[in-house]
């Protein structure tokens, strides 16, 4: 059984080395719905990499590869989304940021968004 999640991946790139490149590709490989938004566009696992933050609604999952210091042009653009929860995968933690998103009702998950994956627990 899938469950759709529709996932914004904030910091998706083009390079297969990095994290967020086999986030999008393993979120695609099960059935979630996802959205990237990068520095640069290009594209992954046929989902283009969005480089301007345009708004979207119903997002259940933000899931961040961005360091604490970039995070901080998203926060209102993240809590405007209004996601159920923010994953903030190794590096990204930020306890400023969960504050913030606390105080909005969204769940804060401190994880990796391939583990959770790989272990049928995202």
């Amino acid at each position: 059984m899938i469950k759709n999640k529709k996932t914004l991946v904030l910091g998706a790139t083009t390079k297969p080395e990095r994290y967020a490149f086999k986030a999008v590709n393993m979120l695609v490989d099960k059935g979630h719905s996802v959205l990237a938004l990068g520095q640069n566009a290009g594209e992954v696992a046929g989902i283009k990499i969005q480089t301007k933050a345009i708004p979207l609604k119903n997002i259940d999952t933000v899931t961040l590869y961005l360091n604490p210091m970039r995070q901080r042009d998203y926060y209102n653009y993240i809590v405007d989304t209004k996601p159920k929860r923010v994953i903030f995968n190794p590096g990204t933690e930020n306890p400023e940021f969960y504050q913030l998103l606390k105080l909005n009702d969204i769940k804060v998950e401190v994880a990796c968004t391939l583990v959770l994956l790989s272990t049928n627990q995202y």
